[in-house]
């Protein structure tokens, strides 16, 4: 099995749930489309990503496992942010209100006619009103920097900011594990975690 990722959060969630399995990142153009919502980007970028690696990196019958993730205020995507005064203005964008986590995930066997398996998984997440005060000491830990959307989750950023999340906690973490167990179960049995 590989996985077409080298996010160290993806890469400890597999290794978590019992899959062996090797890295191999993808590289594609992750430009998204003209009127291209977050939803479509991720679910292509995820498949774009699984079929590169399948077709050039990966063994006839290896499964390739890819998955891409955005944060969303409506149809705006937030990237990483450039520089502190990005996360600090993404994280203002994020104060008080709700907006969406959307994973992609794409599995798909190399040499093998079959379609890949493809889903999208989304998470509403609602922070807490933030302070200018707040947002200067999150932003000063540096955790925001290497972060979508200028927060991570599973760190000081859930732990301080995030007031409720409606949906999967690891889609928000970047890979809907579960439900990617339950999708690799299917396409191989003999192949599920342990």
């Amino acid at each position: 099995m590989i996985l077409a990722s080298q996010s160290p959060r993806r890469i400890e969630l597999m290794r978590e749930a019992g899959y062996d399995f090797r890295v191999v990142p993808a590289d594609i153009d992750e430009t998204p489309l003209e009127n291209e919502g977050p939803i479509e980007l991720v679910g292509r970028l995820a498949r774009d990503k699984a079929l590169a690696v399948a077709r050039g990196a990966a063994e006839p019958g290896e499964l390739v496992v890819a998955a891409d993730t955005v944060v969303a205020v409506g149809d705006e995507v937030l990237g990483k942010p450039a520089d502190d005064a990005d996360a600090r203005r993404m994280l203002r964008d994020l104060s008080g209100g709700t907006h969406q986590v959307a994973t992609g995930v794409c599995l798909a066997a190399a040499g093998c006619a079959a379609e890949p398996v493809s889903f999208v998984d989304v998470t509403d997440v609602t922070f807490y009103p933030l302070t200018d005060a707040e947002i200067d000491a999150y932003v000063a830990s540096g955790e925001p920097l290497d972060k979508a959307g200028a927060y991570g989750i599973q760190g000081a950023g859930g732990r301080m900011l995030v007031r409720k999340i409606d949906g999967d906690f690891y889609t928000v973490v970047g890979l809907p594990i579960a439900r990617v167990a339950r999708a690799i179960a299917e396409l191989e049995p003999n192949r599920a975690a342990r």
